[in-house]
């Protein structure tokens, strides 16, 4: 294909600029660079060409057109060529997802949260754990297959139980930052309540720099949830504005507010608004951490020093910008805290949370169990490699594997 369309095959990982033609016409198509990576040393693992044209729909489609006349040549299905670099081990299934992920980051903490899995750090420490696990196997296939000879103490379960306990230790300081890694990919969800009329629409609209929510006098505009998708210092949040919180006999009014509530319980932070001299009791939120602030101070003395959340509401006014700057480090700071910027944890999706939690359940019975028929150990023990081997790939799943791929653009 190389030869047919550019004339000659370029030296190997050197680019190399070529006039590309039609074989079958003939006519010139565009003037580009080509590059070749021979098999294994590639991508995929497989002989390897990259073609460097420009970009106009014109150019694509025919250079398309050129290169799908040839037999056997098609265009590439989503995630292809990662899923192909898979399937020859040229990376493991948590690279590709970080390669995905890096692809749909919006946000700094995204990026290297994604950048991280893909240098492999969950299939290395994936590899330890199994090595030890695997260690841990060889001493019961010896308990059951030799215990009659004297090599096999009577302390092989104990001794069992005391190799996989760090693994189990690993395992749960993982869990412990499941979250943090999940709400990286996710976002942070900040919800914005109140009684109706506190400034939340206002404020919404201050902290997304644009008019997102309609702002008027008449108590109770906003009737349901607007989100608002943000990039806070590297941290992406959903800010959510909800309808005013107060007793109402309107119908549509009161769905608003059950809706609000319900935001509100599920929210990692929640933002309470009130326009009273002083902070008025809010009601159960949930379990989450709740801020008060007190809105529409825009006459009030500025503070000197930073004022804290614990000790007092915060006073804010959209309208000047009061305390704003102060708001937001504020919230950074919480994300800071809630994820660790995207730096720790190799936990990033459900399914690696799901695969770490049955890993360790597992292991607790082989902890706790020490003593127990030394086949229902082995069998703990074969589901905790399968769980750690299936995070990378090292097993059959082809059942998650078309879910992966299918977020891929074209031909990546």
């Amino acid at each position: 294909m190389l030869e047919a369309v550019a004339g000659a095959i370029p030296q190997q990982r050197t680019a190399k600029l070529a006039a590309l033609s039609d074989p079958a016409t003939g006519e010139a198509i565009d003037k580009g660079l080509l590059l070749f990576f021979p098999a294994p040393r590639s991508f995929t693992g497989e002989d390897y060409a990259e073609f460097h044209v420009h970009g106009g729909r014109a150019v694509l489609n025919a250079l398309f057109e050129a290169l799908g006349s040839f037999a056997d040549a098609r265009p590439a299905e989503p995630g292809e060529f990662t899923r192909r670099a898979l399937l020859n081990g040229k990376m493991d299934l948590g690279q590709a997802e970080g390669i995905a992920d890096i692809i749909d980051a919006e946000t700094e903490w995204q990026r290297r949260q994604a950048f991280r899995q893909t240098q492999g750090v969950l299939g290395e420490r994936t590899a330890i754990w199994r090595a030890t696990l695997l260690e841990a196997a060889a001493l019961m296939e010896a308990e059951i297959d030799f215990s009659d000879e004297g090599d096999v103490t009577d302390s092989a379960g104990a001794d069992i139980a005391e190799l996989v306990r760090p693994v189990l230790v690993d395992l749960r300081n993982e869990l412990r930052f499941s979250r943090a890694g999940e709400m990286i990919r996710e976002g942070l969800t900040i919800v914005i309540a109140g009684p109706p009329n506190a400034g939340k629409s206002t404020l919404l609209n201050a902290l997304a720099r644009r008019d997102v929510a309609i702002v008027s006098a008449h108590a109770g505009t906003t009737r349901d949830a607007l989100e608002v998708h943000l990039d806070l210092d590297g941290c992406a949040v959903t800010l959510i504005d909800t309808a005013g919180l107060r007793e109402s006999g309107d119908e549509i009014e009161r769905i608003g507010m059950a809706r609000a509530r319900e935001k509100a319980r599920s929210a990692d932070l929640v933002l309470w608004l009130t326009e009273a001299g002083e902070a008025e009791p809010f009601p159960d939120l949930g379990e989450g951490p709740v801020w008060s602030l007190l809105t529409k101070r825009d006459h009030a003395l500025a503070t000197t020093g930073e004022e804290t959340f614990n000790a007092a509401p915060m006073e804010i006014s959209a309208r000047s910008g009061r305390n704003l700057d102060s708001l937001i480090k504020r919230i950074g700071r919480f994300a800071v805290d809630k994820t660790g910027d995207g730096r720790a944890g190799i936990i990033t999706k459900a399914r690696h949370r799901k695969a770490f939690e049955d890993a360790a359940q597992a292991l607790e019975r082989i902890v706790r169990n020490s003593a127990a028929p030394v086949e229902l150990r082995a069998e703990d023990l074969r589901s905790a490699l399968f769980c750690l081997q299936r995070l990378t790939g090292a097993v059959d799943v082809e059942d998650i594997l078309g879910e992966i791929f299918s977020r891929f653009c074209i031909g990546k």
